[in-house]
């Protein structure tokens, strides 16, 4: 299992990384993608879509299931991979690198405290 280090992870298996303009790439971890199976299908919330920290922003369908990947923090959904619409298997091939779902301009102060290490996520799946 792939957990990188440059990464923070929720206990829902999402990974998010900051980007220099302050808002945050969001993607589920190679963990989730293994555990789902192959994805068939994904939707993304539109731009522009104002969410908060548990709110959900994609729905994915895979052969095995269907799952929620969540916002971890309060804003708005500033772009969306449309990749994943017409080739949702990146979500399984590449879930850190094209397999990304959203990106998020935050509003206000990020409230990272129930955000996990790379070590705490790696505790939290073994």
């Amino acid at each position: 299992m792939d957990i990188r280090e440059d990464l923070e992870y929720t206990r829902e298996h999402e990974w998010i990384r900051r980007e220099d303009d302050g808002s945050l790439t969001v993607g589920i971890t190679d963990y989730a993608q293994d555990q789902l199976g192959d994805v068939v299908f994904v939707e993304v919330r539109p731009v522009e879509t104002d969410v908060t920290a548990g709110d959900m922003i994609a729905e994915v369908e895979s052969t095995k299931s269907v799952a929620e990947v969540y916002s971890p923090v309060a804003g708005k959904i500033l772009n969306v991979n449309e990749n994943l619409m017409e080739q949702p298997e990146l979500v399984n091939s590449d879930p850190y690198g094209d397999g990304w779902f959203a990106g998020i301009a935050v509003d206000g102060e990020i409230d990272d405290s129930g955000w996990l290490s790379p070590e705490e996520y790696k505790d939290l799946t073994e």
